[in-house]
């Protein structure tokens, strides 16, 4: 990766910096943040999640600061201009993992010299992010606001089991994904994004990177009018085929390959008013210098079980903090997996005090509807006690 010194200029709103944080959890964090000028503001911290970058908040950051909150928004690990992670597929993949980078943001607010964080607002990987950090440091993230991923709870442990045989442990050949034998063979988005060859197809992808992301950004948003989410009855194969192909991928092809066909027309792209090319080109920017690797790798963590083995230290907690949980009308990570939602509403979060589906936004809601976005956040937090 380049250095800092080598980036080129960031195009940001009067009223957001930029700032380099040193020494978190061994990482250089870069940080937008507004609402910086007065001193003892309560924070407010944002962590987006991918293919995103803390540029992914610059319309709500003014807001809420004008709302009376330091707000600051990092580059997570893995991401943009934050440096001191490592970006090797076959390197040390674990410091990914989601407690991993709760402890960045830990980190992150005391060295900025907080020692509390009035709300923590996550985005898709940030919403399990911000969700982990609430249930595991309640002391010091007062608040949680969650985006797009609903948080279903903490994995379950066998309980009562001790009387019974104990379980053969020899070793079985895995068995094969049941998205792989339906007649028309599928892989989960996770699953690919796991993959070794993952950051080298999206990378140099034969449409180009800005293409793809142009096309990956324009099917998950409510612009694409074929989305239209709905909840899945099981876990089963079957249901999960139900979904779009940027989540159930056909088997033999890349997710530039998948999304190609939906890439918009000049006028679509002419008429995306929430990201015009001069946006889009600051994530094909950073994004080439970067590659994916280090925002593929906390999927690494989920999928060969180091999340899971993290979260198990957990299980039967809730997030006992006040909670929200936002989404868009069209985004189908609404419904991620199976039944999260309801567990979320129903036991996993146990001050949910406001839930709100935004019209006219799909997985981007704070690009594609910042204002409906900003006044939601706002409303809830001056209703925190």
């Amino acid at each position: 990766m380049k250095t800092k010194d080598q980036l080129k200029d960031m195009e940001l709103p009067a009223g957001i910096r930029e700032r380099y944080v040193n020494g978190v959890n061994g990482l250089t964090v870069h940080v937008l943040e507004a609402g910086f000028d007065t001193p003892k503001r309560p924070a407010v911290l944002l962590l987006h999640g991918f293919p995103e970058l803390a540029y992914s908040w610059r319309k709500i950051m003014l807001p809420l600061a004008a709302a009376g909150y330091h707000v600051i928004a990092p580059d997570l690990r893995g991401y943009g201009r934050t440096t001191g992670w490592d970006n090797d597929y076959d390197g040390n993949f674990a410091s990914f993992r989601t407690h991993e980078l709760s402890r960045d943001a830990l980190g992150l607010m005391m060295a900025m010299g907080h020692d509390s964080v009035y709300a923590i607002v996550g985005h898709d990987v940030g919403a399990t992010v911000a969700a982990y950090c609430a249930l595991v440091r309640p002391d010091f993230f007062r608040s949680v606001v969650l985006l797009s991923c609903p948080f279903g709870g903490m994995p379950p442990l066998p309980f009562g089991v001790g009387e019974h045989p104990a379980p053969n442990l020899q070793q079985t050949a895995p068995a094969q994904d049941p998205l792989a034998s339906l007649s028309r063979p599928r892989k989960d988005s996770t699953t690919y994004f796991s993959s070794s060859g993952a950051n080298n197809e999206m990378l140099n992808c034969k449409q180009g990177l800005h293409n793809f992301q142009r096309a990956y950004f324009h099917v998950k948003s409510a612009d694409w009018s074929q989305n239209k989410p709905f909840p899945l009855t099981s876990g089963t194969a079957e249901e999960f085929a139900k979904l779009p192909t940027y989540y159930v991928l056909d088997l033999d092809k890349t997710m530039p390959e998948s999304v190609a066909p939906y890439m918009p027309s000049q006028n679509e792209i002419a008429a995306c008013k929430w990201l015009p090319d001069i946006d889009l080109d600051f994530y094909t920017q950073e994004f080439k210098r970067t590659g994916f690797q280090g925002g593929l790798n906390w999927y690494r963590c989920t999928t060969n079980g180091l999340n899971r083995s993290d979260l198990e230290l957990f299980s039967g907690h809730t997030i006992d903090v006040p909670s929200c949980f936002i989404s868009g009308i069209a985004d189908w990570a609404t419904f991620r997996p199976p039944g999260a939602l309801e567990q979320m509403q129903s036991q996993a979060c146990t001050k949910m005090e406001s839930f709100h589906i935004i019209e006219g936004a799909g997985h981007w809601v704070q690009q594609e509807q910042p204002e409906q976005l900003t006044g939601l956040i706002v409303d809830f937090l001056q209703h925190v006690k």
